[in-house]
């Protein structure tokens, strides 16, 4: 069978599966709705959490970082892992103690005040529809070369998918959805691994494999930089970026992560605090099978691509070559007329232009495995970018139907009113997520590290100060939220769409890229929170006792009560 009827059977089957769960789990109240009834089990909330987290970014994109950027792009895989155990064992289980649904309800209950409900509600769709955009394009980006439609056409298809499952089931149906997407994706990410680490240095485990040797006895990262310095490109174990960079970028994912208001959401789904820690614990293992994988598949697809393209004749390319070419994330232009293939680091010379997102993706075309595989991968891209997509509307639509609508706007509203408005509001989300998708800002990793890096200058101060500062009032966490969040736009849209008389790298502040500047806006917005709150009224006693409360773990203090 062709690769594009494996696709369509493989991707016929997973949404069929997804479709069912979600009339089975049929969300029937708002608790339901946001929080899939709080009867989830640690396992299963350990799997859901881990698909949530995997996103387009994580399956799609962050080996073809590492595979362009070599040692440069391991801060994406230090910054995401270090950041979900930052969120496992520092925020969630206190967080889920307060037993709020969402993170502004949190921050408008903690800081009384529905001014800082009110911006919490900003940064939180601000930060979701900045990562849903890469979602949405990771969706179209596979549609597009394995289903052959445009990625308009492939990014509506997905919009229809998750809305269906997402409107129709809420939390309860998203949990269960997600525990059958990340079987999917890890199974479609771990095969292809597997196969090509026995291809190119016969061992089954492709961690093992990318740092061992090929047939000849040459160890495959020696290959790797040795193919580099020939094409004139940077060793691939070197890295180019500043130390400084590196730290800000790191620091940046790691509390953007914390900060995450879909990643929080999970652990209310469980019974117990004691729950909300076995579900982080197992869902940590789950992240770090793909993980650790990523840099193997990153190395695999970058030496393949080398020896396949480079210095060829375009006319005997092989078919991949030509399908990935008609949806322009490959492009050859021909600049001396000799019909080979330069593919060299002098951009004067250099002929070939490549899609950093199509690497995953293309993998196992380019290594030549069989057409199941194949299509098993754009399966799994499909399962990481709906997931992810699913978890972020879920956000979005109860910000505006739980904590503007129901806390702000409407307090009287019916449970079945509320229940309509968060299911409106996800159709209006998809539709904004879809247009984003068609119109992407940069390729995904990069708009979903700029998600990370609002989510680091607004929320985490705000989040980390009110569990751990019983002083922190009002005044300082609205202040500090406002300028973190303001200036970390500032600097996202000066250096990365040219507004504001768009600098250069040499104008970077302190040479720290976009992706890194939301660790200096976080540091700015704590600042500003502490200074604010000393020379502000303190906050009303029963406040502070209710942050004490928080930190106590419950039945301590019980047997000598005063």
């Amino acid at each position: 069978m062709s690769i594009q009827i494996w696709t369509w059977v493989l991707v016929g089957i997973t949404f069929t599966l997804y479709i069912g769960i979600a009339i089975w789990s049929k969300a029937s109240s708002t608790k339901d709705f946001y929080v899939a009834g709080g009867g989830v089990s640690p396992l299963a909330n350990g799997l859901a959490t881990a698909a949530d987290w995997m996103s387009a970014a994580s399956f799609i994109s962050m080996a073809g970082i590492i595979s362009f950027g070599g040692y440069d792009g391991s801060v994406y895989l230090m910054g995401w892992t270090g950041g979900y155990v930052l969120l496992a064992l520092l925020l969630a289980p206190y967080l889920r103690k307060f037993g709020k649904f969402t993170v502004p309800d949190f921050i408008g209950d903690r800081y009384y005040s529905n001014t800082a409900r009110s911006v919490a509600v900003f940064c939180a769709l601000l930060v979701s529809f900045t990562y849903v955009a890469g979602q949405m394009q990771g969706v179209g980006i596979v549609f597009s070369r394995f289903l052959e439609v445009d990625i308009t056409t492939g990014v509506i298809i997905g919009m229809i998918i998750v809305l269906f499952y997402a409107v129709l089931g809420g939390m309860k149906g998203i949990t269960y959805t997600q525990v059958a997407q990340y079987c999917v994706l890890i199974f479609a990410f771990m095969v292809p691994a597997i196969f090509i680490s026995i291809q190119m240095t016969n061992n089954p485990i492709p961690q093992l494999g990318f740092g061992g040797a090929d047939e000849s006895g040459m160890y495959l990262l020696d290959k790797l930089d040795g193919l580099h310095r020939q094409l004139g490109f940077a060793e691939y174990t070197s890295g180019s970026k500043s130390t400084l960079d590196v730290f800000f970028i790191t620091a940046a994912l790691m509390v953007g992560t914390a900060g995450l208001p879909h990643v929080i959401v999970r652990f209310f789904t469980v019974k117990k605090v004691a729950d909300a820690r076995k579900s982080a614990g197992w869902a940590l293992l789950f992240i770090a099978i793909l993980y650790t994988t990523a840099p193997a598949v990153a190395v695999f697809s970058r030496t393949n691509l080398i020896e396949t393209v480079s210095n060829n004749k375009y006319d005997e390319m092989p078919l991949w070559f030509k399908k990935w070419e008609t949806t322009g994330l490959i492009t050859f232009n021909d600049k001396n007329q000799d019909g080979f293939i330069q593919y060299v680091a002098n951009k004067e010379i250099n002929e070939l232009e490549v899609n950093r997102d199509i690497m995953v993706l293309a993998n196992p075309e380019i290594a030549k495995l069989p057409n199941w595989v194949i299509a098993l991968v754009a399966a799994g891209g499909l399962a990481a970018a709906l997931s992810t997509a699913a978890g972020l509307l879920l956000v979005i639509s109860s910000s505006v139907s739980h904590d503007l609508i129901k806390r702000m706007i409407q307090p009287n509203i019916s449970e079945k009113g509320e229940l309509i408005a968060a299911r409106i509001s996800a159709v209006v989300a998809v539709c904004v997520a879809g247009y984003f998708g068609i119109n992407p800002p940069g390729f995904v990793a990069a708009t979903v590290a700029l998600a990370f890096g609002l989510a680091a200058a607004s929320f985490f101060p705000a989040i980390v100060l009110g569990i751990f500062y019983k002083k922190m009032n009002k005044e300082g966490a609205v202040a500090g939220m406002i300028v973190g969040i303001l200036l970390m736009l500032f600097y996202m849209t000066k250096f990365k769409f040219d507004w504001f008389g768009g600098g250069t790298k040499e104008d970077w502040w302190f040479g720290i890229s976009p992706e890194g500047f939301g660790t200096v806006a976080m540091i700015v917005n704590f600042i500003v929170s502490i200074t604010v709150s000393k020379f502000t009224r303190k906050p009303p006693k029963e406040v502070q006792e209710i942050v004490e409360n928080i930190r106590i773990p419950s039945g301590a203090g019980q047997a000598h009560d005063h």
